[in-house]
């Protein structure tokens, strides 16, 4: 079985790409956990309250993808990371967003930290 970890965030549109990049992958049995790291949640909320994680599992349902939900605090890319260490996974997906230079020295880019603090292959779906 091919393992993924896909990081959602709350964003419909990149949930959306990331689940239509996955099911577009030519891997037969594929199994795929979809990762959201709470920053604070005190109300207890749970990934599977995330709008954009429910349609991303709807796509990957519809192409007859094994899912599962994964949920962690703190950081994002962190808590991806953690993920993808505990399934072992044999690649992890992120989506990226348009960001100038300046804009990811001040807020950080969770797609960069996934790449440079894992040794697992990446993909990236673009904008």
């Amino acid at each position: 079985m091919y393992t993924i970890v896909a990081g959602i965030d709350t964003d419909a549109d990149r949930a959306t790409r990331i689940a239509e990049e996955i099911a577009g992958l030519p891997i037969d049995g594929m199994d795929v956990i979809l990762a959201h790291s709470f920053g604070k949640n005190p109300e207890g909320a749970s990934i599977d309250q995330i709008g954009s994680a429910r349609e991303a599992r709807d796509i990957l349902d519809s192409h007859d993808v094994e899912v599962t939900f994964e949920e962690r605090s703190g950081d994002s890319a962190t808590g991806i990371i953690s993920v993808a260490d505990e399934y072992d996974a044999d690649l992890v997906c992120v989506a990226g967003r348009e960001r100038s230079p300046a804009g990811k020295a001040v807020f950080g880019s969770v797609t960069q930290e996934v790449i440079l603090n894992t040794h697992r292959p990446v993909l990236v779906c673009g904008n």
